[in-house]
C-alpha cells in the first residue's frame, strides 16, 4: 500500500495487520495465566506491528506479513519474560499435577481419569478442574529446567542434561531422535479427546473457542483438558 507520492502508507498497513494482532495475542493468551489481559497482549503486539513496519525492506523477499507475524510475536515474548510468566505458584501446581499423573501411570499401567488425578491431589474433581484452568499448562519445560545445576528435587538442570556441544557425535543425534520419537508416542497415548485437542491447537493452529465449538463444550473445559495434557506429557518425557 502506497499514498499518492509513492510512499509506503503505514496508517493503511497497520489498520489492515490488526486483525493479525489480534489473532496472535487471542491464540498466545490460551497459553497463559489469568492474571494475563488480552488487551495488554494486543497493546504490546501493536507496538511490535509498528517496529516491524520500521524494519521491513521489500528487498528482503519476505512477505510483510511474515515478516510482521515475527515481530509481533516476538514484542508479546519480551513483555511476558519482562513480567515473569508463569508464576511461581502456576509452575508449582501444574508439577503437582504432573507428579500425581506420573505415580499414577507407574501404579495403574494407563493414563489415569480425571478424577482419579483428582483423588491423588486429595481435592474434589471440580477442584482440580479448577486449578487446571489456572495453570493453563503449556510448557514441556518450564524456564528454570534451562538454568544450570539442580532443582529443588535435586535433578540437573535442562541445559546441563540436553545442550549438545560444537562437536555432538552420532551417539548424541541418535539421543536426540529418540527423544523426538518419545515425544510422539507420548501424544499418542494420550486419551482420545486430549489427543484430538492437541492436534487441532498445535496442527490445525485453532484457537480454544474454534476448539470448544468442534467438541461442543466451553472454552475453560478445553484450557483444561490443554493443561491436563501437558501434565501427562510431561510426566512421559521426564526421563528422557
Amino acid at each position: 500500500m502506497y499514498t499518492p507520492k509513492g510512499r509506503l502508507d503505514r496508517d493503511a498497513l497497520i489498520r489492515q495487520h490488526v486483525p493479525l494482532v489480534r489473532r496472535l495475542a487471542h491464540h498466545m493468551i490460551a497459553k497463559l495465566p489469568p492474571n494475563v489481559e488480552l488487551d495488554d497482549l494486543i497493546q504490546v503486539g501493536m507496538i511490535g506491528l509498528a517496529d516491524a513496519l520500521s524494519r521491513y525492506e521489500a528487498s528482503q523477499g519476505v512477505q510483510f506479513e511474515t515478516f510482521a507475524t515475527q515481530r509481533i510475536r516476538g514484542a508479546m515474548l519480551d513483555e511476558l519474560r519482562d513480567g515473569d510468566w508463569p508464576s511461581r505458584g502456576s509452575r508449582k501446581s501444574q508439577k503437582q499435577i504432573e507428579q500425581a499423573v506420573r505415580a499414577l501411570e507407574q501404579k495403574l499401567g494407563r493414563a489415569p481419569a480425571e478424577s482419579e488425578i483428582a483423588e491423588a491431589l486429595e481435592m474434589p474433581l471440580a477442584d482440580y478442574q479448577s486449578l487446571l484452568g489456572r495453570v493453563r499448562g503449556t510448557q514441556l519445560v518450564y524456564l528454570e529446567d534451562m538454568g544450570g545445576g539442580t532443582d529443588a528435587e535435586g535433578e540437573s538442570g535442562f541445559l546441563d542434561r540436553h545442550l549438545a556441544d560444537a562437536d555432538a557425535d552420532p551417539m548424541s543425534l541418535l539421543k536426540d531422535q529418540r527423544l523426538r520419537q518419545a515425544l510422539v508416542g507420548a501424544i499418542d497415548s494420550l486419551p482420545e479427546r486430549e489427543r484430538h485437542i492437541m492436534g487441532m491447537y498445535y496442527e490445525q493452529d485453532m484457537n480454544l473457542k474454534e476448539i470448544a465449538a468442534v467438541l461442543g463444550v466451553t472454552e475453560s473445559r478445553v484450557s483444561q483438558l490443554h493443561s491436563q495434557s501437558i501434565a501427562r506429557l510431561r510426566a512421559k518425557m521426564r526421563s528422557h
